[in-house]
């Protein structure tokens, strides 16, 4: 089963300022390259060759940083869907992966552009496994950081990420392997390839398949950082 990968990158990282003034947010060094750099060569560690970047906010900078990247990563493919230069503005998560559709396959992994998680493993088999299933989305978990103690989603002992739940909630990584047909009706009412520039999250349509029961979830305990300040930022320097 061939897979993609969408990273979204296309945000203003206003809670980042003023580094995010004139630099793009996922190419802010981390550990000694930019950090969208890292899910990049994960993912192609794991034989994902195809990859789309979504952009906005000095999105030239992100496409200018990479342009030797198809020549470093022989058989790579590396595209971008301009949001900025397109439509004026952002899409936002849901918005952005609805106007990159096209460009995706069937199934596509979909990350976070300022994720640090690198013990994370792109795997051949988390895709087969997702792909034989019925989920819509397979989503990775994390526990709870103090900037969101408490968290997104429950867990069932199933593995089904779960919209409302009694018991214990875990935050959603930004890692996750989803379907096409998830941005697709009866589930998203955005057309194909969004040309109307719709600006619309993806909580609301995860949620949605969680109460049918189209999400499944795991716990993943390995490091991560959700990048979204300028001291968890340090922390990685």
């Amino acid at each position: 089963m061939s897979a993609s990968a969408i990273l979204l990158a296309a945000g203003r990282g206003t809670r980042m300022r003023p580094l995010t003034d004139h630099t793009p947010k996922p190419l802010l060094p981390a550990m000694g390259q930019p950090l969208m750099q890292w899910p990049m060569e994960a993912l192609m560690a794991g034989g994902f060759v195809h990859l789309v970047v979504n952009t906005a906010w000095l999105g030239e900078q992100i496409s200018a940083h990479f342009a030797d990247w198809p020549a470093r990563h022989p058989g790579s493919h590396l595209s971008y869907s301009h949001e900025g230069v397109d439509f004026g503005y952002a899409l936002e998560t849901a918005g952005g992966i609805a106007r990159a559709l096209p460009l995706l396959n069937d199934v596509f992994w979909v990350l976070a552009g300022d994720l640090y998680m690198p013990g994370f493993a792109f795997t051949q088999a988390a895709v087969q496994r997702f792909a034989a299933s019925g989920a819509l989305a397979h989503l990775w978990l994390v526990p709870n950081p103090t900037h969101n103690p408490k968290g997104d989603f429950g867990l069932s002992p199933e593995g089904l990420a779960l919209n409302s739940s009694d018991g214990e909630r875990f935050t959603y990584s930004t890692i996750g392997l989803y379907r096409r047909a998830l941005f697709e009706t009866p589930w998203c009412d955005i057309l194909p390839g969004n040309p109307q520039g719709t600006a619309a999250p993806l909580a609301p349509l995860l949620r949605k398949a969680m109460d049918a029961g189209r999400v499944s979830a795991e716990l993943y305990t390995g490091p991560w950082t959700d990048v979204g300040t300028p001291e968890r930022l340090k922390e990685l320097v």
